[in-house]
């Protein structure tokens, strides 16, 4: 049994949970991921990004957003209370080595994901720059972990809030045009984000990373729902992924994909919201 040790709620929608998974945290590595299940028989199994572990303690730190029905169930449970089945660590690790300059971009709850590839990078010896996007300042999060070990930081928020008023493509675009050029772009966040860093970076030829977040059921390749275009050819992002050559993922057919279950997932978040005596909030957008 994984037990939760501590949680907190980064911001409206987001949670963070650290969990016992001794055998997960010894193991893992920058960029892979888990599924958890709730409950044992008719749970759903859903991917969840590892956001930081400690091998020493044996825990896992999870960041999630509430969007359906599993996530709900999961952002009430208290300290002290069990996550029935984490099975990982799954998917590719970064490739991660001495690149020159790395600039690391994160988009609302896809900061999460970035800050072990930020914290890898940095101790391959890289300088790294960071920029952080939200849609306003109560949707940052990882802030001052990410300061630790960035070399630079950028803030950015959609309405000016905090930081400075732009989405992250304008520091992004900053860096690309100096010289020299940043030897590689890591981008997380929602795949409309993505899309653009792609854009940016192709203006000015610099190689970029982006790791995708699609829909998963068994992560081990047999369902295929996770599956994205990338070069012409299908891969899927549980065993061949998740990160890929962002200038090679077909975005738009990712996007038209992940909306497939939408209209369920807007449902239950309403539902859920109302079950569990939560405030009824606007579902969230922008960021992920």
């Amino acid at each position: 049994m994984n037990r939760i040790i501590e949680k907190k709620q980064l911001s409206a929608e987001v949670f963070e949970m650290v969990v016992e998974a001794p055998r997960i945290a010894r193991s893992r590595r920058a960029g892979q991921f888990v599924i958890i299940q709730i409950d044992t028989e008719w749970g759903e199994r859903i991917p969840l990004t590892i956001a930081d572990a400690d091998a020493e303690l044996g825990t896992l730190t999870l960041v999630f957003q509430t969007v359906g029905a599993t996530t709900h169930k999961l952002a009430v449970k208290a300290p002290g209370a069990y996550i029935e089945n984490i099975l990982g660590p799954l998917g590719n690790p970064t490739h991660v080595e001495n690149f020159g300059a790395v600039v690391c971009v994160g988009g609302g709850i896809g900061v999460a994901p970035l800050f072990p590839i930020v914290q890898a990078m940095k101790d391959a010896g890289n300088h790294v720059s960071v920029i952080i996007g939200a849609r306003n300042k109560d949707l940052v999060i990882f802030e001052d972990r990410m300061r630790r070990f960035a070399d630079e930081l950028t803030v950015v928020t959609d309405d000016g809030s905090y930081g400075k008023k732009a989405v992250v493509t304008v520091p992004l675009r900053d860096y690309c045009a100096a010289t020299p050029k940043p030897n590689l772009t890591v981008a997380i966040g929602p795949p409309i984000m993505m899309k653009f860093c792609e854009k940016t970076t192709a203006e000015f030829d610099v190689p970029l990373m982006v790791s995708l977040n699609t829909i998963m059921i068994d992560g081990t390749g047999m369902c295929g729902g996770c599956r994205v275009t990338v070069g012409n050819e299908t891969k899927f992002v549980c065993i061949d992924g998740p990160e890929f050559d962002g200038h090679h993922v077909d975005f738009d057919n990712m996007m038209f994909r992940m909306r497939s279950y939408r209209e369920r997932e807007d449902s239950d978040h309403h539902k859920c919201h109302l079950e569990l005596g939560l405030e009824p909030i606007q579902a969230a957008g922008g960021a992920k």
